[in-house]
């Protein structure tokens, strides 16, 4: 019997050779084997859950499903500001419910085990480990791969608070598989997932309390954050933020602590919302020379792991952006690295985010705070969604676009609050990407009226001193004695 690293040898008939092996069939793991077989690599796909992951089943898909639902009932409500009379309106939970899980219905073929058979993707429903830096076992087959890909994903990260653990909580994995609507919902956990849903059950008609050790979304920019904390507070919100949770107690409840006074909050539900933590347990990471810690695993800008023959993507990586869109945007790197072995890098600062509340905040490249950190001494232009005639033609003037600049027009980043900016980023994204300055974005042609005129109007605000300054006055005056 051969041994290797205390692993055994498995008989000929069960081991798989592969160009390339993902373990993982969440986004980033789906985008890299679908990419790799239509290429005509041998791929092997190995998931022990869902196929989809996270994003269709509890991320991105149903929330973005229950934020809409919650928005229609919004505008019932707010349907009196254009002149339309309209009674409160009936939330039927179960309904909001189905709808949620018809739309993860509709999406799942597209991510299904037959799908990906068909573009010629070996799927193996098996938990998968490594055995040795070349090689892994899938329940009871032997993988061998020139490259191997990690797309594991995260779990809900679960604080250490006291009582915690005696509590049957829910987390944003379990939340939609709820029954009836809460009555009264405690949100520990202030940051995008938790504003988001915190809002939506608000407006589906649970009351709803938000707790945070600090302020709400504290990555965010604090001028376009304001917006959103007094929209959920007119909303019905009750917020707790800059508070130390000190235990949970049977109710459920949370016991906070402020200004030296406790305080009993007791609620129907309790959501846990504090963020996510890599799935790296039981891979085997130490045996194919891996390294990893608590915020994931190591890699270059490649995509590659300190094992150079496998990479990882998503939220598996280390200290990465936790998005859908990052995943995949990721993969395209594995894809040219690991494949067409090309040396691409990936530059995941250049990764927009967005959180689906309303207003909606949405943020690519540096902030104001952070560009001033880095020594930038930026110009910040700011324009109000008042100054915007499809706003105010909807009555959504609330919110604002803040441009950053450094010298020379040069972008370094975009921060919106306001209704639907999560579709305003492309043209700074683009931008961006390209090394484009203001000028890109000042010489753009929109249609009007429409929302995105903003971001053409920041940037040509920008070159407003020079145009409008008195040294093209002076131009114009001796233009003019040329008749």
């Amino acid at each position: 019997m051969n041994t290797d690293r205390g692993s055994l040898h498995l008989p000929t008939a069960t081991r798989l050779e592969a160009d390339i092996c993902v373990i993982g069939a969440g986004s980033g793991g789906l985008s890299v084997a679908a990419g790799a077989a239509q290429m005509g690599a041998r791929t092997v796909l190995i998931e022990a859950d869902r196929m989809g992951g996270d994003c269709l089943h509890t991320g991105c898909v149903p929330s973005k499903s229950l934020i809409a639902a919650a928005a229609a009932a919004q505008a019932v409500r707010e349907a009196g500001r254009f002149g339309i009379r309209t009674a409160p309106p009936e939330v039927d939970f179960a309904a909001v419910l189905r709808h949620v899980r018809e739309v993860i219905a509709a999406i799942a073929p597209h991510d299904s085990e037959a799908r990906f058979e068909g573009l010629g993707v070996t799927v193996m429903r098996a938990r998968a480990r490594f055995l040795a830096p070349d090689r892994l076992r899938a329940g009871e087959r032997e993988v061998r791969a020139r490259r191997f890909v990690i797309a594991t994903g995260s779990r809900p990260a679960v604080p250490s608070l006291p009582g915690l653990a005696e509590l049957d909580f829910l987390t944003s994995d379990t939340v939609f598989d709820l029954a009836h609507r809460p009555e009264r919902l405690l949100v520990l956990g202030a940051g995008p997932a938790g504003c988001e849903l915190a809002q939506a059950f608000r407006r589906l008609g649970a009351e709803v309390a938000l707790f945070d050790l600090g302020p709400m979304l504290p990555r965010e920019d604090p001028e376009l954050v304001a917006p959103l904390r007094r929209r959920l507070m007119e909303e019905g919100v009750t917020l707790f933020e800059g508070v130390t949770v000190t235990r949970a107690e049977p109710g459920p409840a949370l016991v906070i602590e402020s200004a030296g006074e406790e305080q009993r909050i007791t609620g129907s539900h309790l959501l846990v919302a504090t963020g996510r933590r890599p799935a790296v347990a039981d891979l085997g990471l130490k045996e194919a020379d891996i390294a990893y810690g608590p915020a994931g695993i190591t890699v270059d800008r490649r995509m590659r792991t300190t094992n150079r023959r496998v990479f990882a993507v998503g939220d598996v990586v280390e200290d990465a952006p936790r998005f859908t869109h990052a995943a995949a945007y990721e993969a395209g790197i594995v894809l040219r690295n690991a494949i067409l072995r090309l040396p691409a890098r990936a530059r995941l600062e250049l990764v927009p985010r967005v959180t689906y509340t309303e207003p909606q905040l949405a943020q690519v490249g540096l902030t104001e705070a952070e560009a001033e950190a880095r020594g930038f001494a930026p110009r910040v232009v700011r324009i109000p969604f008042a100054e915007n005639d499809r706003a105010r033609t909807e009555r959504e003037e609330e919110g604002m676009i803040k441009l950053v600049l450094g010298r020379r027009g040069r972008i370094l980043g975009a921060g919106l609050v306001g209704r639907g900016v999560d579709d305003l980023l492309a043209p700074v994204v683009m931008a961006l990407q390209q090394g484009k300055g203001a000028s890109a974005l000042a010489a753009l042609v929109l249609p009007y009226p429409t929302r995105g005129e903003i971001v053409k109007r920041a940037a040509g605000r920008y070159f407003e001193p020079v145009l409008f300054g008195p040294g093209i006055r002076r131009l114009v005056r001796f233009l003019g004695r040329f008749g």
